[in-house]
């Protein structure tokens, strides 16, 4: 009995030590530091538990730390803007350019199409958002009605996959597209992450004209 329970002690702290080495890992701040504050939190009740006061006391200031930068994250109001841009741009060109990778991953073969100028229409809306000075993310979608634009891509870059671009534009700026004459957006996801993130903007799952299923926001 005594050596299961001392077993289970020890897995305590390799679970503390695998959170935390997880958290290093992840490019969304956010998503660190709640790793980082779980890890760390199990690692200092293992300290405790095991009597090692400099490891339970450490791992329950960098717990605070992480407790007061989450709360700073969340309480902190930032300035979010729209710049719309044609996509003949050079920023835009750069942009694309050196999130090549991520953008493959989560729009496979968009970054092919953009190279090729295959996005270069009156018939697409193109802009950066701007998130406190600094560009989080690009936005281009095309006209398929008047009224009606489909998403090609939506990327928002790893520092700022908090929602909150997000919620800027599906959520608290719909008037932008409505000023256009759209009251429709429909979008194709091509993974798991990226279907869920949509779910969240208040996309719905529908069969578009030719019976494939899509993801679509109706703007209210």
């Amino acid at each position: 009995m005594e050596a299961n329970y001392y077993t289970i002690i020890e897995w305590i702290g390799y679970l503390g030590s695998a959170i935390i080495a997880i958290s290093l890992m992840m490019s969304s701040i956010v998503k660190l530091r709640w790793l980082n504050l779980t890890g760390a939190a199990i690692f200092s009740s293992y300290g405790f538990i095991i009597g090692a006061m400099p490891v339970a006391f450490l791992n329950l200031f960098i717990t605070l730390i992480n407790v007061f930068h989450l709360y700073g994250i969340y309480s902190q109001k930032d300035f979010l803007k729209i710049l719309q841009i044609k996509t003949e741009n050079r920023y835009l060109d750069f942009f694309m350019d050196y999130y090549q990778q991520d953008i493959n991953k989560f729009f496979p073969g968009f970054y092919e199409s953009f190279k090729n100028k295959l996005f270069n229409s009156e018939d697409y809306l193109c802009f950066l958002i701007i998130r406190n000075a600094a560009v989080a993310g690009a936005f281009i979608g095309r006209k398929i009605e008047e009224d009606h634009l489909f998403v090609e891509i939506d990327f928002a870059i790893p520092e700022y996959r908090d929602l909150k671009t997000g919620r800027y534009i599906y959520k608290h700026n719909q008037l932008y597209f409505k000023n256009m004459g759209i009251k429709k957006l429909t979008a194709d996801p091509k993974n798991k992450k990226h279907y869920k993130y949509l779910k969240k903007m208040g996309f719905n799952e529908v069969t578009d004209n030719r019976k494939k299923l899509v993801l679509q926001k109706v703007l209210q």
